[in-house]
């Protein structure tokens, strides 16, 4: 167990925010997380927050993984002080950061996403993780399943993930993955491709459209320029955005501002 204080960073905030699918409130103030085959939890008071590894862990996984290097202040400071808007939504939001998630997980957990909620798509998750991922057991004796490789699902037939819940996305996972594991699609190739071009390579995914391609550039590949947009982010444009969204004021981070969007659209629909 170690502490650490950390400024802009609300673990409660990321856990909803869209994301990450496997993480989740256990009591209190304390949140599990599952990546990379990695269980961790955080217990967050105020700024303080104890992680449930040691040092080396922290150091080589965990801070790269919640981003904690970057400097978000940065990111509040830039917004435009005539737009209420967004500075609501930021100041709301403040203690989110841009996740940095394993690529295929986030090909197959954005697949799943498509025409689904949030509760739905992590038990989606939890079930093909239950069924097809490697069984391990965390610092409390409990055991948990890491994310299926695409190799454990590229040999299921086409329909088989509907008994995971997954509906008509089953054959856009396992479509997915029989191409990640016969190397028709180089996921090692597409981590170095700047945007554009790697916005471009996903799209000829089976089952992946623009705002899926661009879900996985930004939680995925940790491109932040990426702005993924769904129904809550289509609606915060048409009521506040009408001349669309000013990307050239946040360039190379506009999907900071959209996760701040995001997360404000999705907890203030929760409260209507």
């Amino acid at each position: 167990m170690i502490k650490k204080t950390t400024d802009n960073f609300d673990i409660s905030q990321i856990c909803s925010s869209g994301q990450c699918f496997r993480m989740a409130h256990i009591c209190g103030n304390t949140y599990s997380v599952i990546a990379s085959g990695r269980y961790l939890e955080v217990e967050q008071n105020g700024k303080e927050c104890i992680f449930s590894c040691d040092e080396d862990e922290f150091e080589t996984f965990w801070k790269l993984y919640f981003d904690l290097e970057t400097d978000y202040s940065f990111y509040l400071s830039r917004i435009n002080p005539k737009d209420s808007y967004l500075k609501d939504a930021a100041q709301f939001g403040s203690g989110i950061r841009i996740l940095r998630q394993d690529l295929w997980e986030m090909i197959a957990s954005f697949l799943i996403s498509q025409q689904n909620n949030i509760v739905r798509i992590r038990r989606c998750i939890s079930n093909i993780c239950e069924r097809y991922g490697e069984r391990k057991v965390n610092f409390r004796g409990e055991e948990y399943f890491a994310f299926p490789q695409p190799e454990a699902l590229a040999h299921l037939p086409e329909d088989a993930l509907k008994e995971c819940n997954l509906g008509y996305r089953s054959k856009y996972v396992v479509r997915t993955a029989r191409d990640v594991a016969d190397g028709r699609a180089d996921l090692e190739a597409i981590r170095w491709m700047p945007y554009r071009q790697a916005r471009d390579e996903l799209l000829k995914l089976f089952g992946v459209g623009e705002k899926v391609a661009d879900c996985i550039c930004l939680f995925g590949l940790h491109r932040t320029e990426a702005f993924p947009v769904d129904t809550h982010i289509r609606q915060a444009l048409g009521n506040h955005y009408k001349r669309g969204f000013p990307k050239r004021r946040y360039k190379g981070y506009e999907g900071v501002m959209q996760q701040y969007i995001f997360y404000w659209e999705l907890e203030n629909g929760r409260k209507e």
